[in-house]
């Protein structure tokens, strides 16, 4: 039963009750009519919002995008706060594959319209925020998307209803008092509240969201910046000539993206100030918890920092000049000299002020304060039906992967509808059936072309499924890995005769802060060693039976994955190529021949002859090809080749010239002969 026919109307008793208990709602007029009903509501029109959106649309669902602002993007039309994006923009690779391409392309969302590519909109490697927000709005715009501007919802709660497929419904309240009722809830909000440290004198602060951003506002001033990430090197690179010197001050060492291989770590674009602060030109780093300090205001409105335990000690109103300061115990203190500013830059939290306590978004942790309570499949532990998309979902892979980021989670929001699609559509995960002959240049076309692979290493993963008797496979892309034991309920598949799991890895003591990632011998060339690989390489899982989910919880620290029957590393390649036929392709044909017992190799017809008269189990290649009286398998590069070396008529010529000529089912004519199974290009053996 779909989504819609489930629906019951909600009353206006309900509605009443509701605006009742919760007073903050009466924004406008309350509305006593009952709620209009969709399938699906996506919170928010930035990019996750967006990417769903699509994905909703092109499967004709019922669904609405709720965004408070006029057009989509709204977050990037303040934010970089110095408008330099930090996604990379790469409009050249050498390559004429979209979807390699796209694995150097951070900022383009999924879509079938070419136009909608982000390099039509900026030429620059490192975008303005403005080039951001144009690209959304066209995409929101050309695919006619279902988007309610200027509609800020206010309020999010739950209906029971025993008739609802999860026992509930989802109530949006908007600042008009107008409630809107969905089944599934998409919560594309991104991190929207900036992240502050309550300490004695955080008044004098001023936030990232809101300081100038003009340099000459910073001219001969002395700068103290709290944070040690993206936000706060951005700042201090602005003001960075023009500042007498700037300190920056944090609870942590500063995290490099390049030593610990995740893009939301400090980037090399920013780090201008780690150069003049090892140059010995005035600026600093420093490490102290924010939470141990306190910031007073002398006469002269500068500010000076001093330890908590000394203000509690005295009068904490109190000017500086009355209280005692660090460098009166300890004359060469670090930060014993004045600031004219103190900035704040911690980077951003979830938004849980608008969700009814009832959806239990949050736990109250530490982490949870960041970002709301999720499963590995994006689904809230809360509520069932509600998902978390886009950057606020970043906590299933934070400081591990991309997810938290557009060239990441544009993969994982359609892993999202792809499981909306089985469990409440019957539609199963897109699939591709293959004869095992095939298997080796499948896995080598996806791992040397694939992008959700390629960005979202350790997350998602591609899924082989072996059919009865090994003759054929199935071929699923990009499936969150950590949700392996429920992978026959959500795909709507059968793992019944073994699989392969097919993933990118970086070294497993490659990455980290405190890594010298630069060492000598860091790269891996040989094939015996490719298990030792540090840079990103395929790995492939191969499992007898689907592992349960005890299994995959309880899998050896620092492992992707439970411990499977066999594995196999292709080792890295400094080209990103895994194309080798000695050094790639042959190691890991050998390794899937070694666990499917079969011979993978591809045999010219006479080979396939003699084998037929003295062997009694014949290689699958020649099983599918010559004893189906087919031979070579045909493509249409390989009629091309005949044809201009003139040893094939070219028919597709000659039947043009027929006028009453019969086509075939490609439109084309056949050349008289065995039927020629037509295979895309990018499926051949190798």
């Amino acid at each position: 039963m779909g989504l819609s026919a489930v629906a019951r109307l909600w009353g206006p008793l309900g509605l009443l009750l509701t605006f009742a208990l919760h007073p903050a709602l009466c924004l406008g007029p309350v509305q006593t009519s009952a709620p209009r009903y969709r399938d699906y509501c996506v919170l928010g029109a930035g990019p996750a919002g967006l990417q769903m959106a699509y994905f909703l649309q092109r499967a004709g669902r019922n669904y609405a995008v709720f965004e408070r602002a006029p057009r989509p993007g709204s977050f990037f039309t303040r934010y970089p706060r110095h408008r330099k994006l930090i996604s990379i923009n790469k409009r050249h690779t050498g390559k004429a594959n979209a979807e390699f391409n796209l694995r150097h392309d951070w900022n383009s969302l999924l879509s079938h319209d070419p136009r909608l590519l982000f390099r039509h909109y900026s030429r620059a490697y490192f975008p303005d925020a403005g080039d951001m927000v144009r690209y959304l709005g066209d995409f929101a715009d050309r695919l006619g998307l279902h988007v309610l501007y200027n509609t800020t919802i206010a309020h999010v709660t739950l209906d029971k209803d025993p008739q609802a497929w999860n026992g509930h419904y989802f109530i949006l309240t908007d600042q008009m008092g107008h409630a809107h009722r969905c089944s599934v809830l998409l919560v594309a909000t991104g991190l929207s509240v900036p992240n502050q440290v309550d300490f004695p004198g955080s008044e004098y602060v001023e936030g990232y969201e809101s300081v100038s951003v003009d340099p000459k506002d910073f001219e001969g001033q002395n700068v103290l910046i709290l944070g040690r990430g993206n936000s706060a090197f951005e700042t201090a690179e602005n003001i960075l000539g023009v500042t007498n010197f700037i300190h920056m001050l944090s609870r942590s060492r500063v995290r490099l993206s390049w030593a610990t291989h995740y893009v939301g770590d400090l980037r090399a674009i920013n780090n201008g100030l780690l150069d003049t602060y090892q140059l010995k030109s005035l600026d600093g780093l420093l490490e102290s918890d924010l939470t141990d300090l306190a910031v007073v205001k002398d006469r002269e409105g500068k500010f000076h920092i001093t330890l908590k335990f000394f203000l509690e000690e005295g009068n904490q109103s109190a000017d500086a000049d009355a209280i005692t300061l660090p460098q009166d115990d300890n004359d060469n203190f670090a930060m014993r000299v004045a600031y004219d500013r103190v900035i704040r830059c911690l980077g951003w939290n979830f938004d849980f002020s608008i969700f009814n306590k009832s959806l239990r978004l949050s736990s109250g942790g530490e982490f949870s304060k960041k970002y709301p309570l999720v499963k590995a499949s994006y689904e809230s532990k809360g509520s069932r039906g509600l998902f978390v998309l886009g950057t606020a979902s970043h906590s299933v892979d934070y400081r591990k992967s991309a997810g938290g980021f557009i060239h990441g989670f544009r993969y994982t929001v359609r892993a999202v509808h792809r499981l909306l699609e089985q469990r409440h559509h019957d539609v199963a995960w897109p699939s591709t059936e293959h004869p095992i002959s095939q298997l080796t240049s499948s896995i080598v076309r996806r791992v040397n072309e694939a992008s959700g692979l390629y960005q979202m290493f350790g997350v998602l993963a591609d899924i082989v499924l072996l059919k009865e008797n090994t003759t054929a496979f199935e071929y699923l892309e990009e499936f969150p890995m950590q949700m392996l034991a429920q992978l026959e309920t959500i795909t709507g598949r059968k793992a019944r005769h073994g699989l392969f799991v097919i993933n990118m890895e970086y070294g497993r003591n490659f990455s980290g802060p405190d890594k010298d990632v630069f060492f000598y011998d860091r790269s891996v060339g040989h094939t015996e060693d490719a298990w030792q690989s540090n840079f990103l390489h395929p790995v492939i899982y191969y499992y007898r039976h689907l592992p349960t989910e005890q299994e995959v919880r309880f899998r050896p620290a620092h492992w992707a994955l439970p411990r499977p029957t066999a594995i196999h590393h292709i080792v890295e390649d400094f080209l990103t190529d895994w194309t080798a036929p000695v050094g790639h392709i042959l190691p890991l044909r050998r390794f899937l021949e070694n666990c499917l017992d079969t011979d993978l190799r591809s045999f010219y017809a006479e080979s396939c002859f003699l084998f037929a008269l003295t062997h009694q189990k014949l290689p699958p290649f020649c099983q599918q090809g010559y004893l189906r009286t087919q031979g070579l398998v045909g493509t249409e590069s390989l009629r091309r080749h005949g044809v201009e070396s003139g040893l094939l008529r070219d028919y597709a010529t000659v039947g043009r010239r027929h006028e009453d000529g019969g086509r075939g089912l490609l439109g084309g004519f056949q050349a008289p002969g065995p039927p020629v199974q037509a295979l895309d290009s990018n499926k051949e053996e190798l």
